[in-house]
């Protein structure tokens, strides 16, 4: 009589699942807030809504890592895109002025290997105390013959609060308005498929790293929206500054930013010029060096950036909102 297959042989280690759930939650118990009912484990997640909010919206975002993944694979450095996977989340709550409360991620795979995904957790974990939020659960999903070995995929869900009289949704910007831009830390975790096929023409210098991290904005910006009124905000990811600050402008104003206010970062110099990239085809793909875009009353810029500039971030004055006929849109000089 033959042996009954189990659930091992197809591929699944239950055993190993669970010896991954008791490595992450060390990482997780650091990132918990007063608010959270329950640790990891349970069927749900359990959080309250801090009693300071008197009309409390909750924002949601979602988000992965994308391509960039394929170099994690490549180099075989997986402590660092889990800070990718938070950032793309909690920096698009944050342009809502919404303080994140916590986050949950999905990570998938062909065959679990536990040091691995412990890594990837690790990183998730630290992207969530810079960013002030709690990592209360998620999910590993164990596929066999769904991905390549020795790959996986990652998402993550986030959810704020933010005072409903204090949402930051760009209604109040006129023309006149400052237009500041908060350095980024690199191509953040946008235009990979691009940079992926400009490493097929060449290889990068030593000194630049296409793994760093996203940059996570939350602390700085929820302390200068303490202290100044911020109009609009935008997170600089897919469609670069050409295409995500017009989300924010009301209609009838352009926001004319100036190139040389800001000092282009030598990755994205070496990515235009390895791949032969076009001017205009850079905008659109890449942050190039700005990561979040801050919109104040020009009375207010000189303040905000000093405001910022205390908590750690690199500012730059890069243009001014103007007065157009028609849709929005950014004008680059």
């Amino acid at each position: 009589m033959s042996k009954g297959l189990s659930y091992r042989d197809a591929g699944v280690d239950i055993d190993a699942g669970d010896a991954l759930v008791e490595a992450i939650k060390p990482f997780a118990r650091r990132t918990l807030r007063p608010e959270v009912l329950a640790g990891i484990g349970g069927f749900g997640a359990l959080c309250e809504i801090p009693k300071k909010y008197r009309q409390p919206v909750l924002v949601s975002g979602t988000d992965g890592v994308g391509t960039k993944l394929k170099l994690a694979f490549e180099q075989q450095r997986h402590d660092s895109v889990g800070i990718d996977l938070v950032a793309m989340s909690v920096n698009d709550v944050l342009v809502q002025g919404a303080e994140p409360l916590f986050f949950l991620d999905y990570f998938a795979c062909g065959k679990l290997e536990v040091e691995v995904a412990a890594q990837v957790v690790k990183g998730i974990a630290r992207g969530c105390e810079l960013a002030g939020c709690a990592l209360i659960g998620g999910e590993t999903a164990e596929m066999p013959g769904m991905y390549p070995e020795g790959e996986y995929d990652l998402a993550g869900f986030c959810v704020g609060v933010v005072e409903k009289e204090r949402i930051v949704d760009g209604r109040s910007i006129v023309p006149a308005d400052a237009v500041l831009g908060l350095a980024s830390s690199g191509p953040h975790s946008n235009g990979y498929s691009l940079i992926r096929r400009i490493l097929q023409r060449a290889a990068p210098p030593a000194e630049l790293d296409l793994l760093e991290p996203t940059r996570i904005y939350v602390k700085p910006v929820l302390k200068l929206l303490e202290a100044v009124r911020v109009k609009g905000l935008a997170h600089i990811t897919g469609g670069g500054i050409t295409g995500n600050v017009p989300r924010i402008l009301p209609p009838n104003t352009i926001a004319a930013i100036q190139a040389n206010s800001w000092s282009r970062p030598p990755v994205f110099k070496w990515l235009q010029q390895a791949g032969e990239v076009g001017e205009e085809e850079m905008w659109k793909v890449f942050n190039c060096g700005i990561g979040m875009v801050v919109i104040v009353a020009a009375s207010d810029a000189r303040r905000a950036a000093n405001e910022l500039r205390a908590y750690g971030e690199t500012v730059y004055e890069i243009g001014t909102i103007e007065k157009s006929a028609g849709e929005p849109k950014v004008v680059i000089a």
